[in-house]
């Protein structure tokens, strides 16, 4: 049976022997079925060679001057990580030592001289194929990672904010609450609104409405960038703060900051019946995760405040009291 050879390139042969005689008869006949092949005479010159040549097999002698083939065979394993070419080892007729060593430093099969054609060819057309077929699925899989890895991405993130999105939101915020549960440590949440943002966009158009909350989700992102802390489009002109391990005075300093770092921005906004720039409203929940509780709680909670912020006339930061309740009930 001829494997087939699995892409157009000729396979490429790296031949290391110091005897000319064999290394012109091998050279022949693997030119003859036209593999591209390389010489060297010593197993040093093949470590040197190896990595830049990056062949589809290594045709090793046992018996090398410089550095032994068994020796040089144990090295190019040792370099497996970067390029794992197959080594079929030649040795001379008969000899069970030799072979039985050449498998224990990594030999991936042998041929005895002299060398029988068809038995050569058999054994170096199986490795190339097993190889080049290796080859191609750590490629597939790397492309299948990347891939994973985008879509992971698309399903997380929001288009055109870059930010977490609702579903990645929902994820997170019931994973943190398992853990803040676990440590008895406050989880909070900002909920917050751009103001008046229908008149913002009325005014400048969708575009413009585009460019204000990509703005405004990099401004959060700037304020909460601890490794734990979770910035997301909730929903239109609405984003959220899951700040885990965080005290409700905590949340609400972030909140401060949030809120004026986006002010700062000075997005004109002659619609706002509170500013001539963009301005948020913000709404601050914390809680110390309970099992007689769940996140929806604490999403109420910010809910709740966010629309007492905006009652009491928007542009401002409003915390939950809820926390403090809590907290003279345990005390």
């Amino acid at each position: 049976m001829n494997l087939p050879i699995s892409n157009s390139d000729p396979p490429i042969v790296l031949i290391v022997d110091d005897d000319r005689f064999m290394r012109s008869q091998l050279k022949e006949l693997l030119e003859q079925e036209h593999y591209q092949v390389v010489e060297v005479t010593n197993g040093q010159q093949c470590l040197d060679l190896y990595l830049q040549l990056k062949p589809d097999l290594v045709l090793l002698d046992t018996a090398l001057p410089v550095m032994d083939g068994f020796t040089c065979c144990a090295e190019l394993n040792a370099l497996s990580d970067i390029h794992a070419a197959p080594i079929l080892m030649m040795t001379a007729l008969d000899d069970v030592a030799s072979i039985e060593q050449a498998f224990s430093v990594g030999a991936t099969d042998y041929v005895t001289k002299p060398i029988n054609g068809a038995v050569f060819f058999q054994r170096l057309r199986r490795l190339i194929y097993q190889f080049r077929l290796q080859q191609q699925q750590a490629l597939l899989c790397q492309q299948l990672q990347s891939a994973n890895q985008v879509l992971k991405h698309l399903v997380r993130f929001d288009d055109l904010t870059q930010i977490a999105n609702r579903r990645w939101f929902n994820e997170y915020i019931n994973q943190e609450w398992r853990r803040m549960r676990r440590e008895q440590t406050p989880l909070s949440l900002i909920l917050c609104d751009i103001d008046f943002f229908k008149g913002f966009n009325d005014t400048y158009g969708h575009q413009a409405g585009d460019r204000c909350l990509r703005q405004v989700a990099q401004v959060m992102q700037s304020v909460a960038k601890r490794p734990s802390d979770l910035v997301a489009r909730y929903g239109g002109e609405e984003f959220a703060i899951v700040l885990p391990n965080t005290t409700i005075a905590g949340a609400e300093e972030v909140a401060a900051r949030t809120r004026t770092a986006v002010k700062a921005l000075q997005i004109s906004h002659i619609k706002s019946s509170v500013h001539t720039s963009v301005t948020l409203s913000l709404g601050v929940a914390s809680l110390i995760p309970d099992r007689a509780l769940s996140p929806e709680r604490l999403v109420t909670l910010a809910d709740k405040a966010l629309y007492q912020a905006k009652r009491r006339g928007r542009d401002r930061v409003v915390a939950s009291e809820a926390m403090a309740v809590s907290l003279k009930k345990i005390c």
